[in-house]
């Protein structure tokens, strides 16, 4: 079997000096292609760095996460902007974040639409950060009904009647990781109501390990587990769960 992850930070400093290891385990356990969102200036060298060393299994993005959103953002962003010579897959990671800290929330919101115009204008999909903040996202995606959206909503916790809302807002995904596999955890119930070609397999490495890792930094090679859960809690077999969401992952991110 073969999968993605959507959704891999093997960048972070929790895998320093052993990142190409990381990669090596990932390729072992069938997890062929990893995408790599970027959080801010500080980690993105070392993202496009690994990324040429694994041309064909690394697929880095760009983009400015909401938690790195300061008084000095606009520089964030024009360094960004630097980098768009660069092949990249994906505008992201993105979106707004409420749980940290509301300090800049004008800032994270000026900075996410600037971004979601960005990936219009260059035909790219968008990977979204929501953390205490769907509301304020869903009316900014209401704004936005105007440009060609489409993406994913990274590690989804929402409802299932949210999901379908989305669905009117443009063309979303949704990640699926490693809380899946966490006891009383809502998506596992939410996963039965969504349909297997709107979902993909992420990580989120080094955090949100899968049971039965879990208090492990968390990385690629874990995806199965993760496939595994999510086949149990919907009745379809793991063969059609690496299939679809990899052929998702390819369809969203033109892998």
């Amino acid at each position: 079997m073969i999968f993605t992850d959507t959704h891999a930070h093997l960048y972070d400093e929790a895998f320093a000096g052993e990142e190409d290891q990381a990669i090596a385990r990932s390729l072992e356990a069938g997890v062929t292609k990893i995408v790599f969102p970027d959080i801010d200036s500080k980690t993105r060298e070392e993202m496009f760095s690994i990324a040429s060393r694994h041309e064909g299994t690394v697929f880095p993005c760009l983009g400015l996460h909401p938690t790195s959103i300061d008084a000095s953002w606009e520089n964030e962003m024009e360094m960004l902007h630097d980098r768009l010579s660069h092949k990249i897959w994906a505008i992201g990671e993105i979106g707004m974040d409420c749980y940290w800290s509301k300090e800049y929330i004008k800032e994270q919101e000026t900075a996410f639409r600037m971004q979601l115009e960005l990936a219009d204008r260059l035909s790219l999909p968008v990977i979204i950060h929501s953390r205490e903040s769907t509301e304020l996202i869903m009316n900014i995606l209401k704004d936005c009904r105007h440009l060609n959206l489409r993406g994913v909503f990274h590690a989804y916790s929402g409802s299932a009647e949210t999901f379908r809302e989305l669905q009117r807002l443009g063309d979303w995904y949704i990640g699926i990781g490693g809380v899946l596999t966490y006891k009383k955890a809502s998506i596992a119930e939410t996963v039965k109501q969504i349909p297997l070609d709107r979902i993909l397999l992420e990580t989120d490495s080094p955090y949100l390990t899968p049971v039965p890792y879990r208090g492990r930094r968390n990385e690629s090679a874990h995806i199965p587990f993760i496939a595994e859960k999510l086949s149990e809690q919907t009745g379809i077999c793991i063969e059609e769960i690496a299939e679809t969401t990899t052929n998702n992952a390819n369809k969203l991110f033109g892998l």
